[in-house]
């Protein structure tokens, strides 16, 4: 893959030199027209003027006609041809055991179940929070929507959304639902991840309960789409396939599809985001360096294809008339662990995409989302920091872009990097081809990226104990080739890096040659949680990162041709970051002790923006 250093070479069709010619002068405003030479002072009568006007965010309208994707649940499960077990289970509670449970000998009962969470040993577990049953939803007080004062500067540009383009907000079931242990849920690698002294998953937002006031409230603010994650233990605590399906778990994802359309709303469904269930992971070294990502997830256990493909086939049974968007895979590289775990995915994704539209007739859409924060060379006239930049993307995005939207071969650099790493067959290839309706990538910023001391090859030949650069193995930095930061600093790993993030759609669609879905991206703005809650609203750096990449996307639409299908931001509210509540990257703040939530200025600014575009108004085609 040759890569493109930015928008306007590709746009232009020139070489990145030429992009980066030296000039010198004050910034051009061919905008500005002439103006007097001189002034025209005066002294005018004083009064004070209204500075702001009362607006209020505009709420999703009430669904006129509710459309279907697939078969309902009897037909599905006819079509496939087997039968399903449907049963339930208890809770986990702090304090209680609940291997006193008398079903010894039924390897799928009470005492069964416990013995999950008692064999994973939680640390400091509190199991319950506030709420302990659904909370009905409560209409959101006109006085919550009343827009807040504009930024001075923003976005100028003229452009219109498609029809076809879907704006929404995403989060993950382990980041925001707690209720790890309460009906019928098993143990999964969320709860073993962090260092002990962290804050765990326990409870978080507890969204497992108030599910219906947040969709309330996402309605109320005129949000259209609402991606969300079902927990994989929660619907199969025992994983394997013929194993039962847990009953709570289903009745409680199908009640909340059927609010999210109540509200008129459409729901977009993740099958797996780094909650993998610690069936696979139980009788693993968790320490173990891996060849590739940053944490084992499972991925390549010998019964992960099979397990994967059984529940992605009973949360299609369930729930696909409903679901018009689907997404297999959350950004499986942080969690291959090695090459098998590529593969496996790869194989699983395709398998589903084959059996939801060759087999059930789907006619919503399904693909995958990958992790990538854009490589650029840091000189831009080195070649060599230029194959670097290749190398990194393509050993980001190639694994599972190659076969599943070519039907191309695995990159040479994976082939040549990782252990084990296996060509795939011709039989492979064409059943690989085309499996996928759409690239799903969360582009939240960029990368500086140039050669290592030493070479590459030298460094594709070691390990992660011998070279912390494999297995990419490049330079990964965040300031360019001057000293200056390539955009202005989160509380974490993001910079705002909107011109970069345009000339990554165009990468992406040229690529791979699929429609592109942004299916996350956020900023959290610098030690927000530290500050006075109206300090935390009134958050303008979120803005300014929301508006540009929502604008930039606009123009990699309208003056490059990408077909940029849906954008959603990440995260709807504050969520548990993986170990703390510091990094904040919601659109609004939650209060942990009350779990009381509050809009923050950049969703206003966000669902203006883009209202104002007529994106909101999404006409659904049969």
């Amino acid at each position: 893959m040759k890569y493109r250093l930015a928008l306007a070479a590709i746009a232009a069709g020139v070489s990145a030199q030429e992009l980066y010619i030296t000039t010198t002068g004050y910034t051009a405003r061919p905008q500005c027209t002439a103006a007097a030479a001189t002034p025209s002072y005066r002294f005018d009568p004083f009064e004070y003027s209204q500075n702001e006007t009362v607006r209020y965010a505009t709420s999703v309208p009430s669904p006129t006609t509710i459309f279907t994707f697939g078969p309902g649940s009897a037909e599905a499960l006819e079509i496939w041809g087997t039968s399903l077990l449907t049963t339930t289970w208890g809770s986990w509670l702090p304090n209680q055991t609940h291997i006193t449970a008398t079903d010894t000998d039924d390897k799928y009962g009470q005492a069964a179940w416990s013995s999950q969470w008692q064999a994973a040993s939680l640390v400091n577990y509190t199991g319950v929070g506030l709420y302990t049953s659904t909370v009905s939803p409560t209409p959101v007080p006109s006085s919550e929507l009343v827009l807040p004062p504009r930024d001075y500067f923003g976005p100028t540009d003229c452009y219109n959304f498609p029809e076809d383009f879907m704006f929404g907000v995403a989060a993950s079931a382990a980041q925001i639902e707690g209720a790890i242990g309460l009906e019928g849920r098993a143990p999964t690698l969320m709860e073993k991840l962090v260092r002990d002294e962290s804050p765990k998953d326990y409870i978080t937002n507890e969204n497992y309960y108030l599910y219906k006031q947040d969709i309330q409230r996402l309605a109320a603010m005129g949000v259209k789409y609402y991606s969300f994650s079902i927990p994989w233990s929660r619907i199969l605590p025992f994983t394997v396939p013929g194993s039962p399906i847990n009953e709570e778990g289903i009745n409680h994802y199908s009640d909340l599809i059927d609010y999210v359309l109540e509200v008129g709303m459409e729901p977009v469904v993740t099958m797996i985001h780094f909650d993998t269930p610690w069936y696979f992971l139980k009788d693993t070294n968790m320490s173990a360096a891996a060849d590739i990502g940053y944490t084992n997830g499972g991925y390549w256990h010998p019964e992960f294809v099979d397990s994967f493909v059984n529940y992605g086939k009973i949360l299609f049974t369930h729930f696909a008339d409903r679901v018009p968007l689907w997404t297999t895979f959350n950004e499986p590289l942080l969690y291959a662990f090695n090459f098998t775990g590529i593969h496996n995915v790869v194989q699983a994704h395709a398998e589903l995409y084959h059996y939801y539209h060759e087999e059930l007739k789907g006619t919503g859409k399904i693909g995958f989302k990958l992790n990538n924060n854009f490589g650029v060379p840091k000189n831009p006239e080195n070649q060599t920091d230029i194959d670097a930049a290749n190398r990194f993307n393509e050993m980001q995005l190639g694994g599972f872009g190659n076969p599943l939207c070519l039907g191309e071969q695995y990159p040479e650099s994976i082939l040549k990097t990782l252990p084990g790493a296996e060509p795939l067959t011709t039989e492979q290839l064409d059943y690989f081809a085309n499996s996928t309706d759409f690239f799903g990538v969360d582009p939240y910023t960029a990368t500086v990226v140039s050669a290592p001391d030493g070479g590459i090859e030298a460094c594709s030949k070691q390990n992660m104990t011998t070279n912390s650069l494999y297995p990419y193995c490049t330079t990964q930095e965040t300031v360019n080739i001057y000293g200056w930061n390539i955009g202005y600093r989160s509380h974490s790993y993001v910079y705002i890096t909107p011109t970069y993030l345009r000339s990554y759609l165009n990468y992406l669609y040229s690529t791979f040659r699929k429609p592109i879905i942004i299916g996350e991206f956020g900023f959290p703005v610098y030690n927000e949680a530290s500050k006075d809650l109206t300090d935390q609203l009134f958050d303008s750096p979120r803005s300014t990162y929301y508006l540009s990449y929502l604008s930039e996307t606009l123009k990699a639409i309208w003056e490059d041709g990408v077909h940029v299908l849906g954008a959603f931001a990440w995260s709807f509210m504050d969520n548990w970051e993986f170990g703390d509540y510091e990094s904040q990257f919601g659109i609004q703040v939650v209060n942990r002790t009350t779990m009381e939530r509050f809009y923050k200025k950049s969703f206003f600014d966000m669902v203006d923006f883009v209202g104002a575009r007529n994106g909101l108004g999404y006409p659904r085609e049969k």
